[in-house]
């Protein structure tokens, strides 16, 4: 099994680890240490080594971070993570509503006479430690860089991962390592920057064709690139890491082990190119007045997948589908109550496995059963593990990285007869997602100029979600990519190529959520008899195939669009799937795929 059950913190570890903290912050003259949720390089999902927040606290979100001081702990979280953080933490710990609750004002509170806050440079993005020095101006609260703290108590510490990077094949990429460096190189030049600073893996593996297995559900490799003007790079990666790639490499790449890169910063000349949402501070202090702050010159391009790319993820959504549909043919022969949540996400994972192409699972399985599927990011442990009891509602988030693309889908099915309030819930949820769906807009709107078509139907009751609308998925990369997603704080134009997730909601606390998720690639959207012809306008292609559960849904709610976009869906899902499944779940898909 790539999922594990087994429960990685508890709340009751938190109090002690948080006394030995103290007593470090004594020993080294400090009122606070902050203690975030991040690696030196800066990406969503952190290495065992790295889960410094959730060894101390007990919260194993995938964001946020800790404030600890002499009389209080505040953990940061954002809406995905309210509910979560409640049945994670001790009493010792604070959760506080973030981005609503800065960090800077939270420590004013906290210290209106002042205190000397300490940081690990490396684990915090310059941006962060500019923001929070803006925040703290004229305070006596004062930002210190200390050694981990948290390192110096975790005495069973797991090592830095050493996993083997592999060639990621061209069929896949669609283009060169060596000229996508060319490439940007380019840009470079014309920008009057002599390098780049990449620091996220999924941009090194990205521009260099290459996958690793640092962390777990993410194919991506630890390192640091830096990119030069005349395209040349500098890969500084553990020697052991890179046994397996041969002669993969683009000729202009020169490996380097790690504690070579500082060095090397400081050797630049010239205007340099960093991230600051990814640089590291330590990084930042070494580049000093030669930074020129930019977005990841990876990013973009990576978020524009090629012809090769979307057509490799188009066929792992096709395969994938067949796998979740063989999951809820037999979900629906199973009497409620016979099964748990534990027993759905294995079944569903070794269903995968019969692909040669998965590598691993996307993310952790999310299947949640009762007021359960109200955590928004559920994690089933062999503790929480629930049977699935009548009139119960499963929300069930899961994906595959397979080597020719990244998946990523939910759905909600009934257990037994549902109520009517969930149905109406489920009904507003399907209503968001068949009209972003359907969406078509004018070329150069960002993420927040358009989120809002998928929430109207549940603002309409009265209701909303503590989530983004979507996020931008990878190519056999991470399953959560940036910097495109359909979010209301989203800027970043959406360009054909991109792929991002649909995935409106709805939770009830200590009752049951709703989530469907299909994901959806960005194109031009074919001229009508009514455009405008000087107006250019995008649409989405849907990637994700699988049946809609009808026995949620309040037909008398649905408009006649709204009926005919689900019937041709779901047509479409019998025909596309029906070639990859068995005979058995074919009859129960032309079954369930009927038209309302």
């Amino acid at each position: 099994m790539f999922q594990s059950f087994e429960v990685t913190a508890r709340p009751e570890q938190g109090p002690p680890r948080l006394a030995a903290l103290r007593a470090e912050l004594s020993r080294e003259g400090l009122d606070g240490f902050l203690v975030p949720r991040a690696d030196a390089h800066q990406g969503e999902y952190v290495a065992p080594r790295d889960e410094r927040l959730s060894w101390l606290t007990g919260f194993t979100g995938s964001a946020g971070f800790c404030a600890v001081l002499k009389n209080s702990a505040g953990v940061f979280i954002d809406g995905r993570y309210r509910t979560q953080v409640k049945r994670q933490v001790a009493d010792l710990f604070t959760p506080v509503p973030w981005p609503e609750v800065q960090l800077g004002s939270w420590l004013k509170e906290q210290l209106p006479q002042g205190g000397k806050i300490g940081f690990d440079p490396w684990l915090h993005a310059a941006s962060q430690i500019k923001t929070l020095t803006q925040e703290l101006a004229g305070t006596a609260i004062e930002l210190m860089q200390c050694d981990n703290l948290i390192d110096r108590i975790w005495e069973d510490q797991p090592a830095p991962p050493m996993n083997p990077v592999l060639p990621h094949a061209l069929d896949y990429a669609g283009e060169p390592g060596a000229q996508k460096c060319d490439r940007l190189a380019r840009g470079l030049c014309e920008a009057g920057q002599t390098a780049a600073l990449i620091t996220l893996p999924d941009s090194i593996m990205w521009l260099l064709n290459i996958r690793g297995a640092d962390i777990a559900r993410n194919p991506v490799a630890h390192g640091f690139a830096i990119l030069h003007d005349d395209a040349r790079v500098d890969l500084f990666m553990a020697t052991e890491k890179l046994h397996q790639i041969g002669d993969h490499l683009p000729a202009s790449v020169t490996c380097h082990e790690p504690n070579e890169f500082l060095p090397a910063v400081a050797a630049l000349k010239g205007n340099v190119a960093v991230d600051t949402n990814s640089l590291p501070q330590s990084v930042a202090d070494t580049l000093g007045d030669n930074l020129v702050a930019v977005v990841d010159p990876c990013a973009l391009p990576k978020a524009r997948k090629n012809a090769a790319e979307i057509a490799g993820s188009a066929a792992a959504h096709l395969r994938d589908g067949a796998a979740v549909v063989e999951l809820l043919c037999w979900l629906d022969a199973q009497a409620p109550g016979s099964i748990t949540e534990m027993e759905v996400a294995t079944r569903l994972e070794n269903l995968r496995r019969r692909d040669p192409a998965l590598r691993d699972i996307s993310f952790e399985t999310i299947s949640g059963t009762g007021e359960n599927g109200a955590v928004m990011h559920y994690r089933v442990t062999e503790e929480s593990d629930s049977r699935l009891e009548a009139g119960h509602l499963l929300v069930l988030d899961s994906g595959g990285q397979y080597l020719d693309g990244t998946t990523d889908i939910t759905r909600t099915i009934a257990i037994g007869t549902p109520g009517q309030d969930e149905c109406a819930a489920f009904t507003r949820v399907l209503q968001g997602m068949i009209a972003m769906s359907r969406l078509r807009w004018p070329k150069g709107l960002a993420g927040r100029d358009i989120e809002a078509v998928g929430r109207m139907p549940l603002w309409l009751a009265g209701q909303d979600f503590n989530h983004g609308l979507g996020h931008g998925v990878g190519a056999y990369l991470s399953v959560h990519e940036g910097p495109q997603r359909l979010s209301r704080v989203s800027t970043v134009p959406l360009e054909p190529g991109m792929i991002l997730s649909n995935e409106p909601g709805y939770y009830r606390e200590g009752a049951f959520g709703i989530r469907i998720e299909n994901l959806l690639v960005v194109e031009p959207a074919p001229a009508l008899d009514t455009s405008d012809p000087e107006r250019d306008m995008l649409c989405w292609r849907g990637l994700t195939y699988a049946p809609i559960d009808r026995r949620l849904i309040a037909k008398e709610m649905l408009t006649d669009a709204e009926r005919d976009w689900l019937n041709a869906y779901h047509a479409e899902t019998a025909a596309k799937l029906g070639p990859y499944v068995s005979s058995a779940a074919q009859s129960w898909l032309d079954d369930v795929t009927k038209a309302i």
